[in-house]
């Protein structure tokens, strides 16, 4: 079995958002990292972001110019998914589950059987993830938050087959990334989406119901002690992943009310308002 020792190889499939961070923050802890993704331009988008967030590391003093330039060596940025033949894979893909169990069957086919697969899901169930594999006790749970480079918390989900070794060694790895883990059990949201939900579910309402409008309502949660109101924080995360989130949480908790989805988002996610990447959301950039 995998110890953290061993581990000198990670994968990272995907390279959105939050891909990205994981790769950057793999790379400057001294790992090889394989990025992969199936589309040639999100590779270069992807080492373009890394390369800016690396050189802001290094205006506010936490990057050295040394540690920039390793991490960008230590990173292969490919579109053939044969070469993500890793120690630790980690998924951060579209929130689909038949995407998400298609593509760690076919990473289960060309890695070890000592390779350890974790996806970054916020809210898809990691035992559902599981079901098709050949190896469901090497399979765990690893979700970062976003900025992924930048935000402490990695939630470590245990699925109902996961190993109590490989959850160890997530965990030990987690910390290694320079991270603070926590463990939670495979429920609906895990710990923090669960909670977070009703931060955006209830700004939506407010704004359905005209209480008030979206800069009325960011201000007056940011004027209590929070960094971001929710809507720019959805922006932010990306209002259609938010907006799957929501979705599957409402469906995971057998259509419970208070996690329906807002007609609104849904709105914006139709007409290609995803927030910041893709120039619109709730405000414009």
């Amino acid at each position: 079995m995998m110890s953290l020792d061993a581990i000198n190889k990670i994968g990272v499939v995907g390279a959105g958002t939050m891909g990205q961070g994981i790769a950057q923050v793999a790379a400057l802890s001294g790992y090889e990292v394989i990025l992969f993704d199936i589309h040639n331009s999100s590779l270069q988008v992807a080492e373009e972001n890394i390369t800016k967030n690396l050189d802001k590391g290094i205006e506010k003093g936490k990057v050295s110019i040394a540690s920039k330039q390793a991490a960008l060596a230590a990173i292969e940025f490919t579109d053939e998914l044969s070469h993500v033949v890793c120690d630790v894979v980690i998924e951060a893909v579209v929130e689909n589950l038949e995407v998400k169990q298609e593509l760690f069957s076919r990473l289960e086919d060309i890695n070890s059987k000592e390779t350890i697969m974790a996806s970054n899901t916020s809210s898809i169930p990691i035992t559902r993830i599981a079901k098709h594999l050949k190896r469901p006790e090497n399979f765990v749970g690893m979700h970062f938050f976003n900025p992924a480079h930048i935000m402490k918390l990695v939630e470590v989900i245990a699925g109902a087959a996961s190993s109590e070794k490989v959850l160890e060694v997530t965990y030990q790895l987690a910390e290694k990334l320079g991270k603070r883990a926590v463990v939670a059990k495979d429920a609906p949201g895990f710990i923090v989406n669960r909670v977070a939900r009703h931060f955006y579910v209830e700004g939506l309402k407010i704004l359905e119901e005209g209480v008030s409008d979206i800069e009325g309502i960011d201000k007056l949660v940011e004027s209590s002690g929070f960094r971001m109101g929710p809507f720019r924080l959805m922006d932010l995360i990306g209002v259609d992943t938010n907006y799957s989130v929501t979705e599957t949480m409402f469906n995971s908790f057998h259509q419970d009310s208070k996690f329906r989805p807002s007609r609104i988002q849904q709105q914006k996610v139709d007409a290609g308002h995803n927030g910041r990447k893709s120039g619109r959301g709730f405000y414009s950039y």
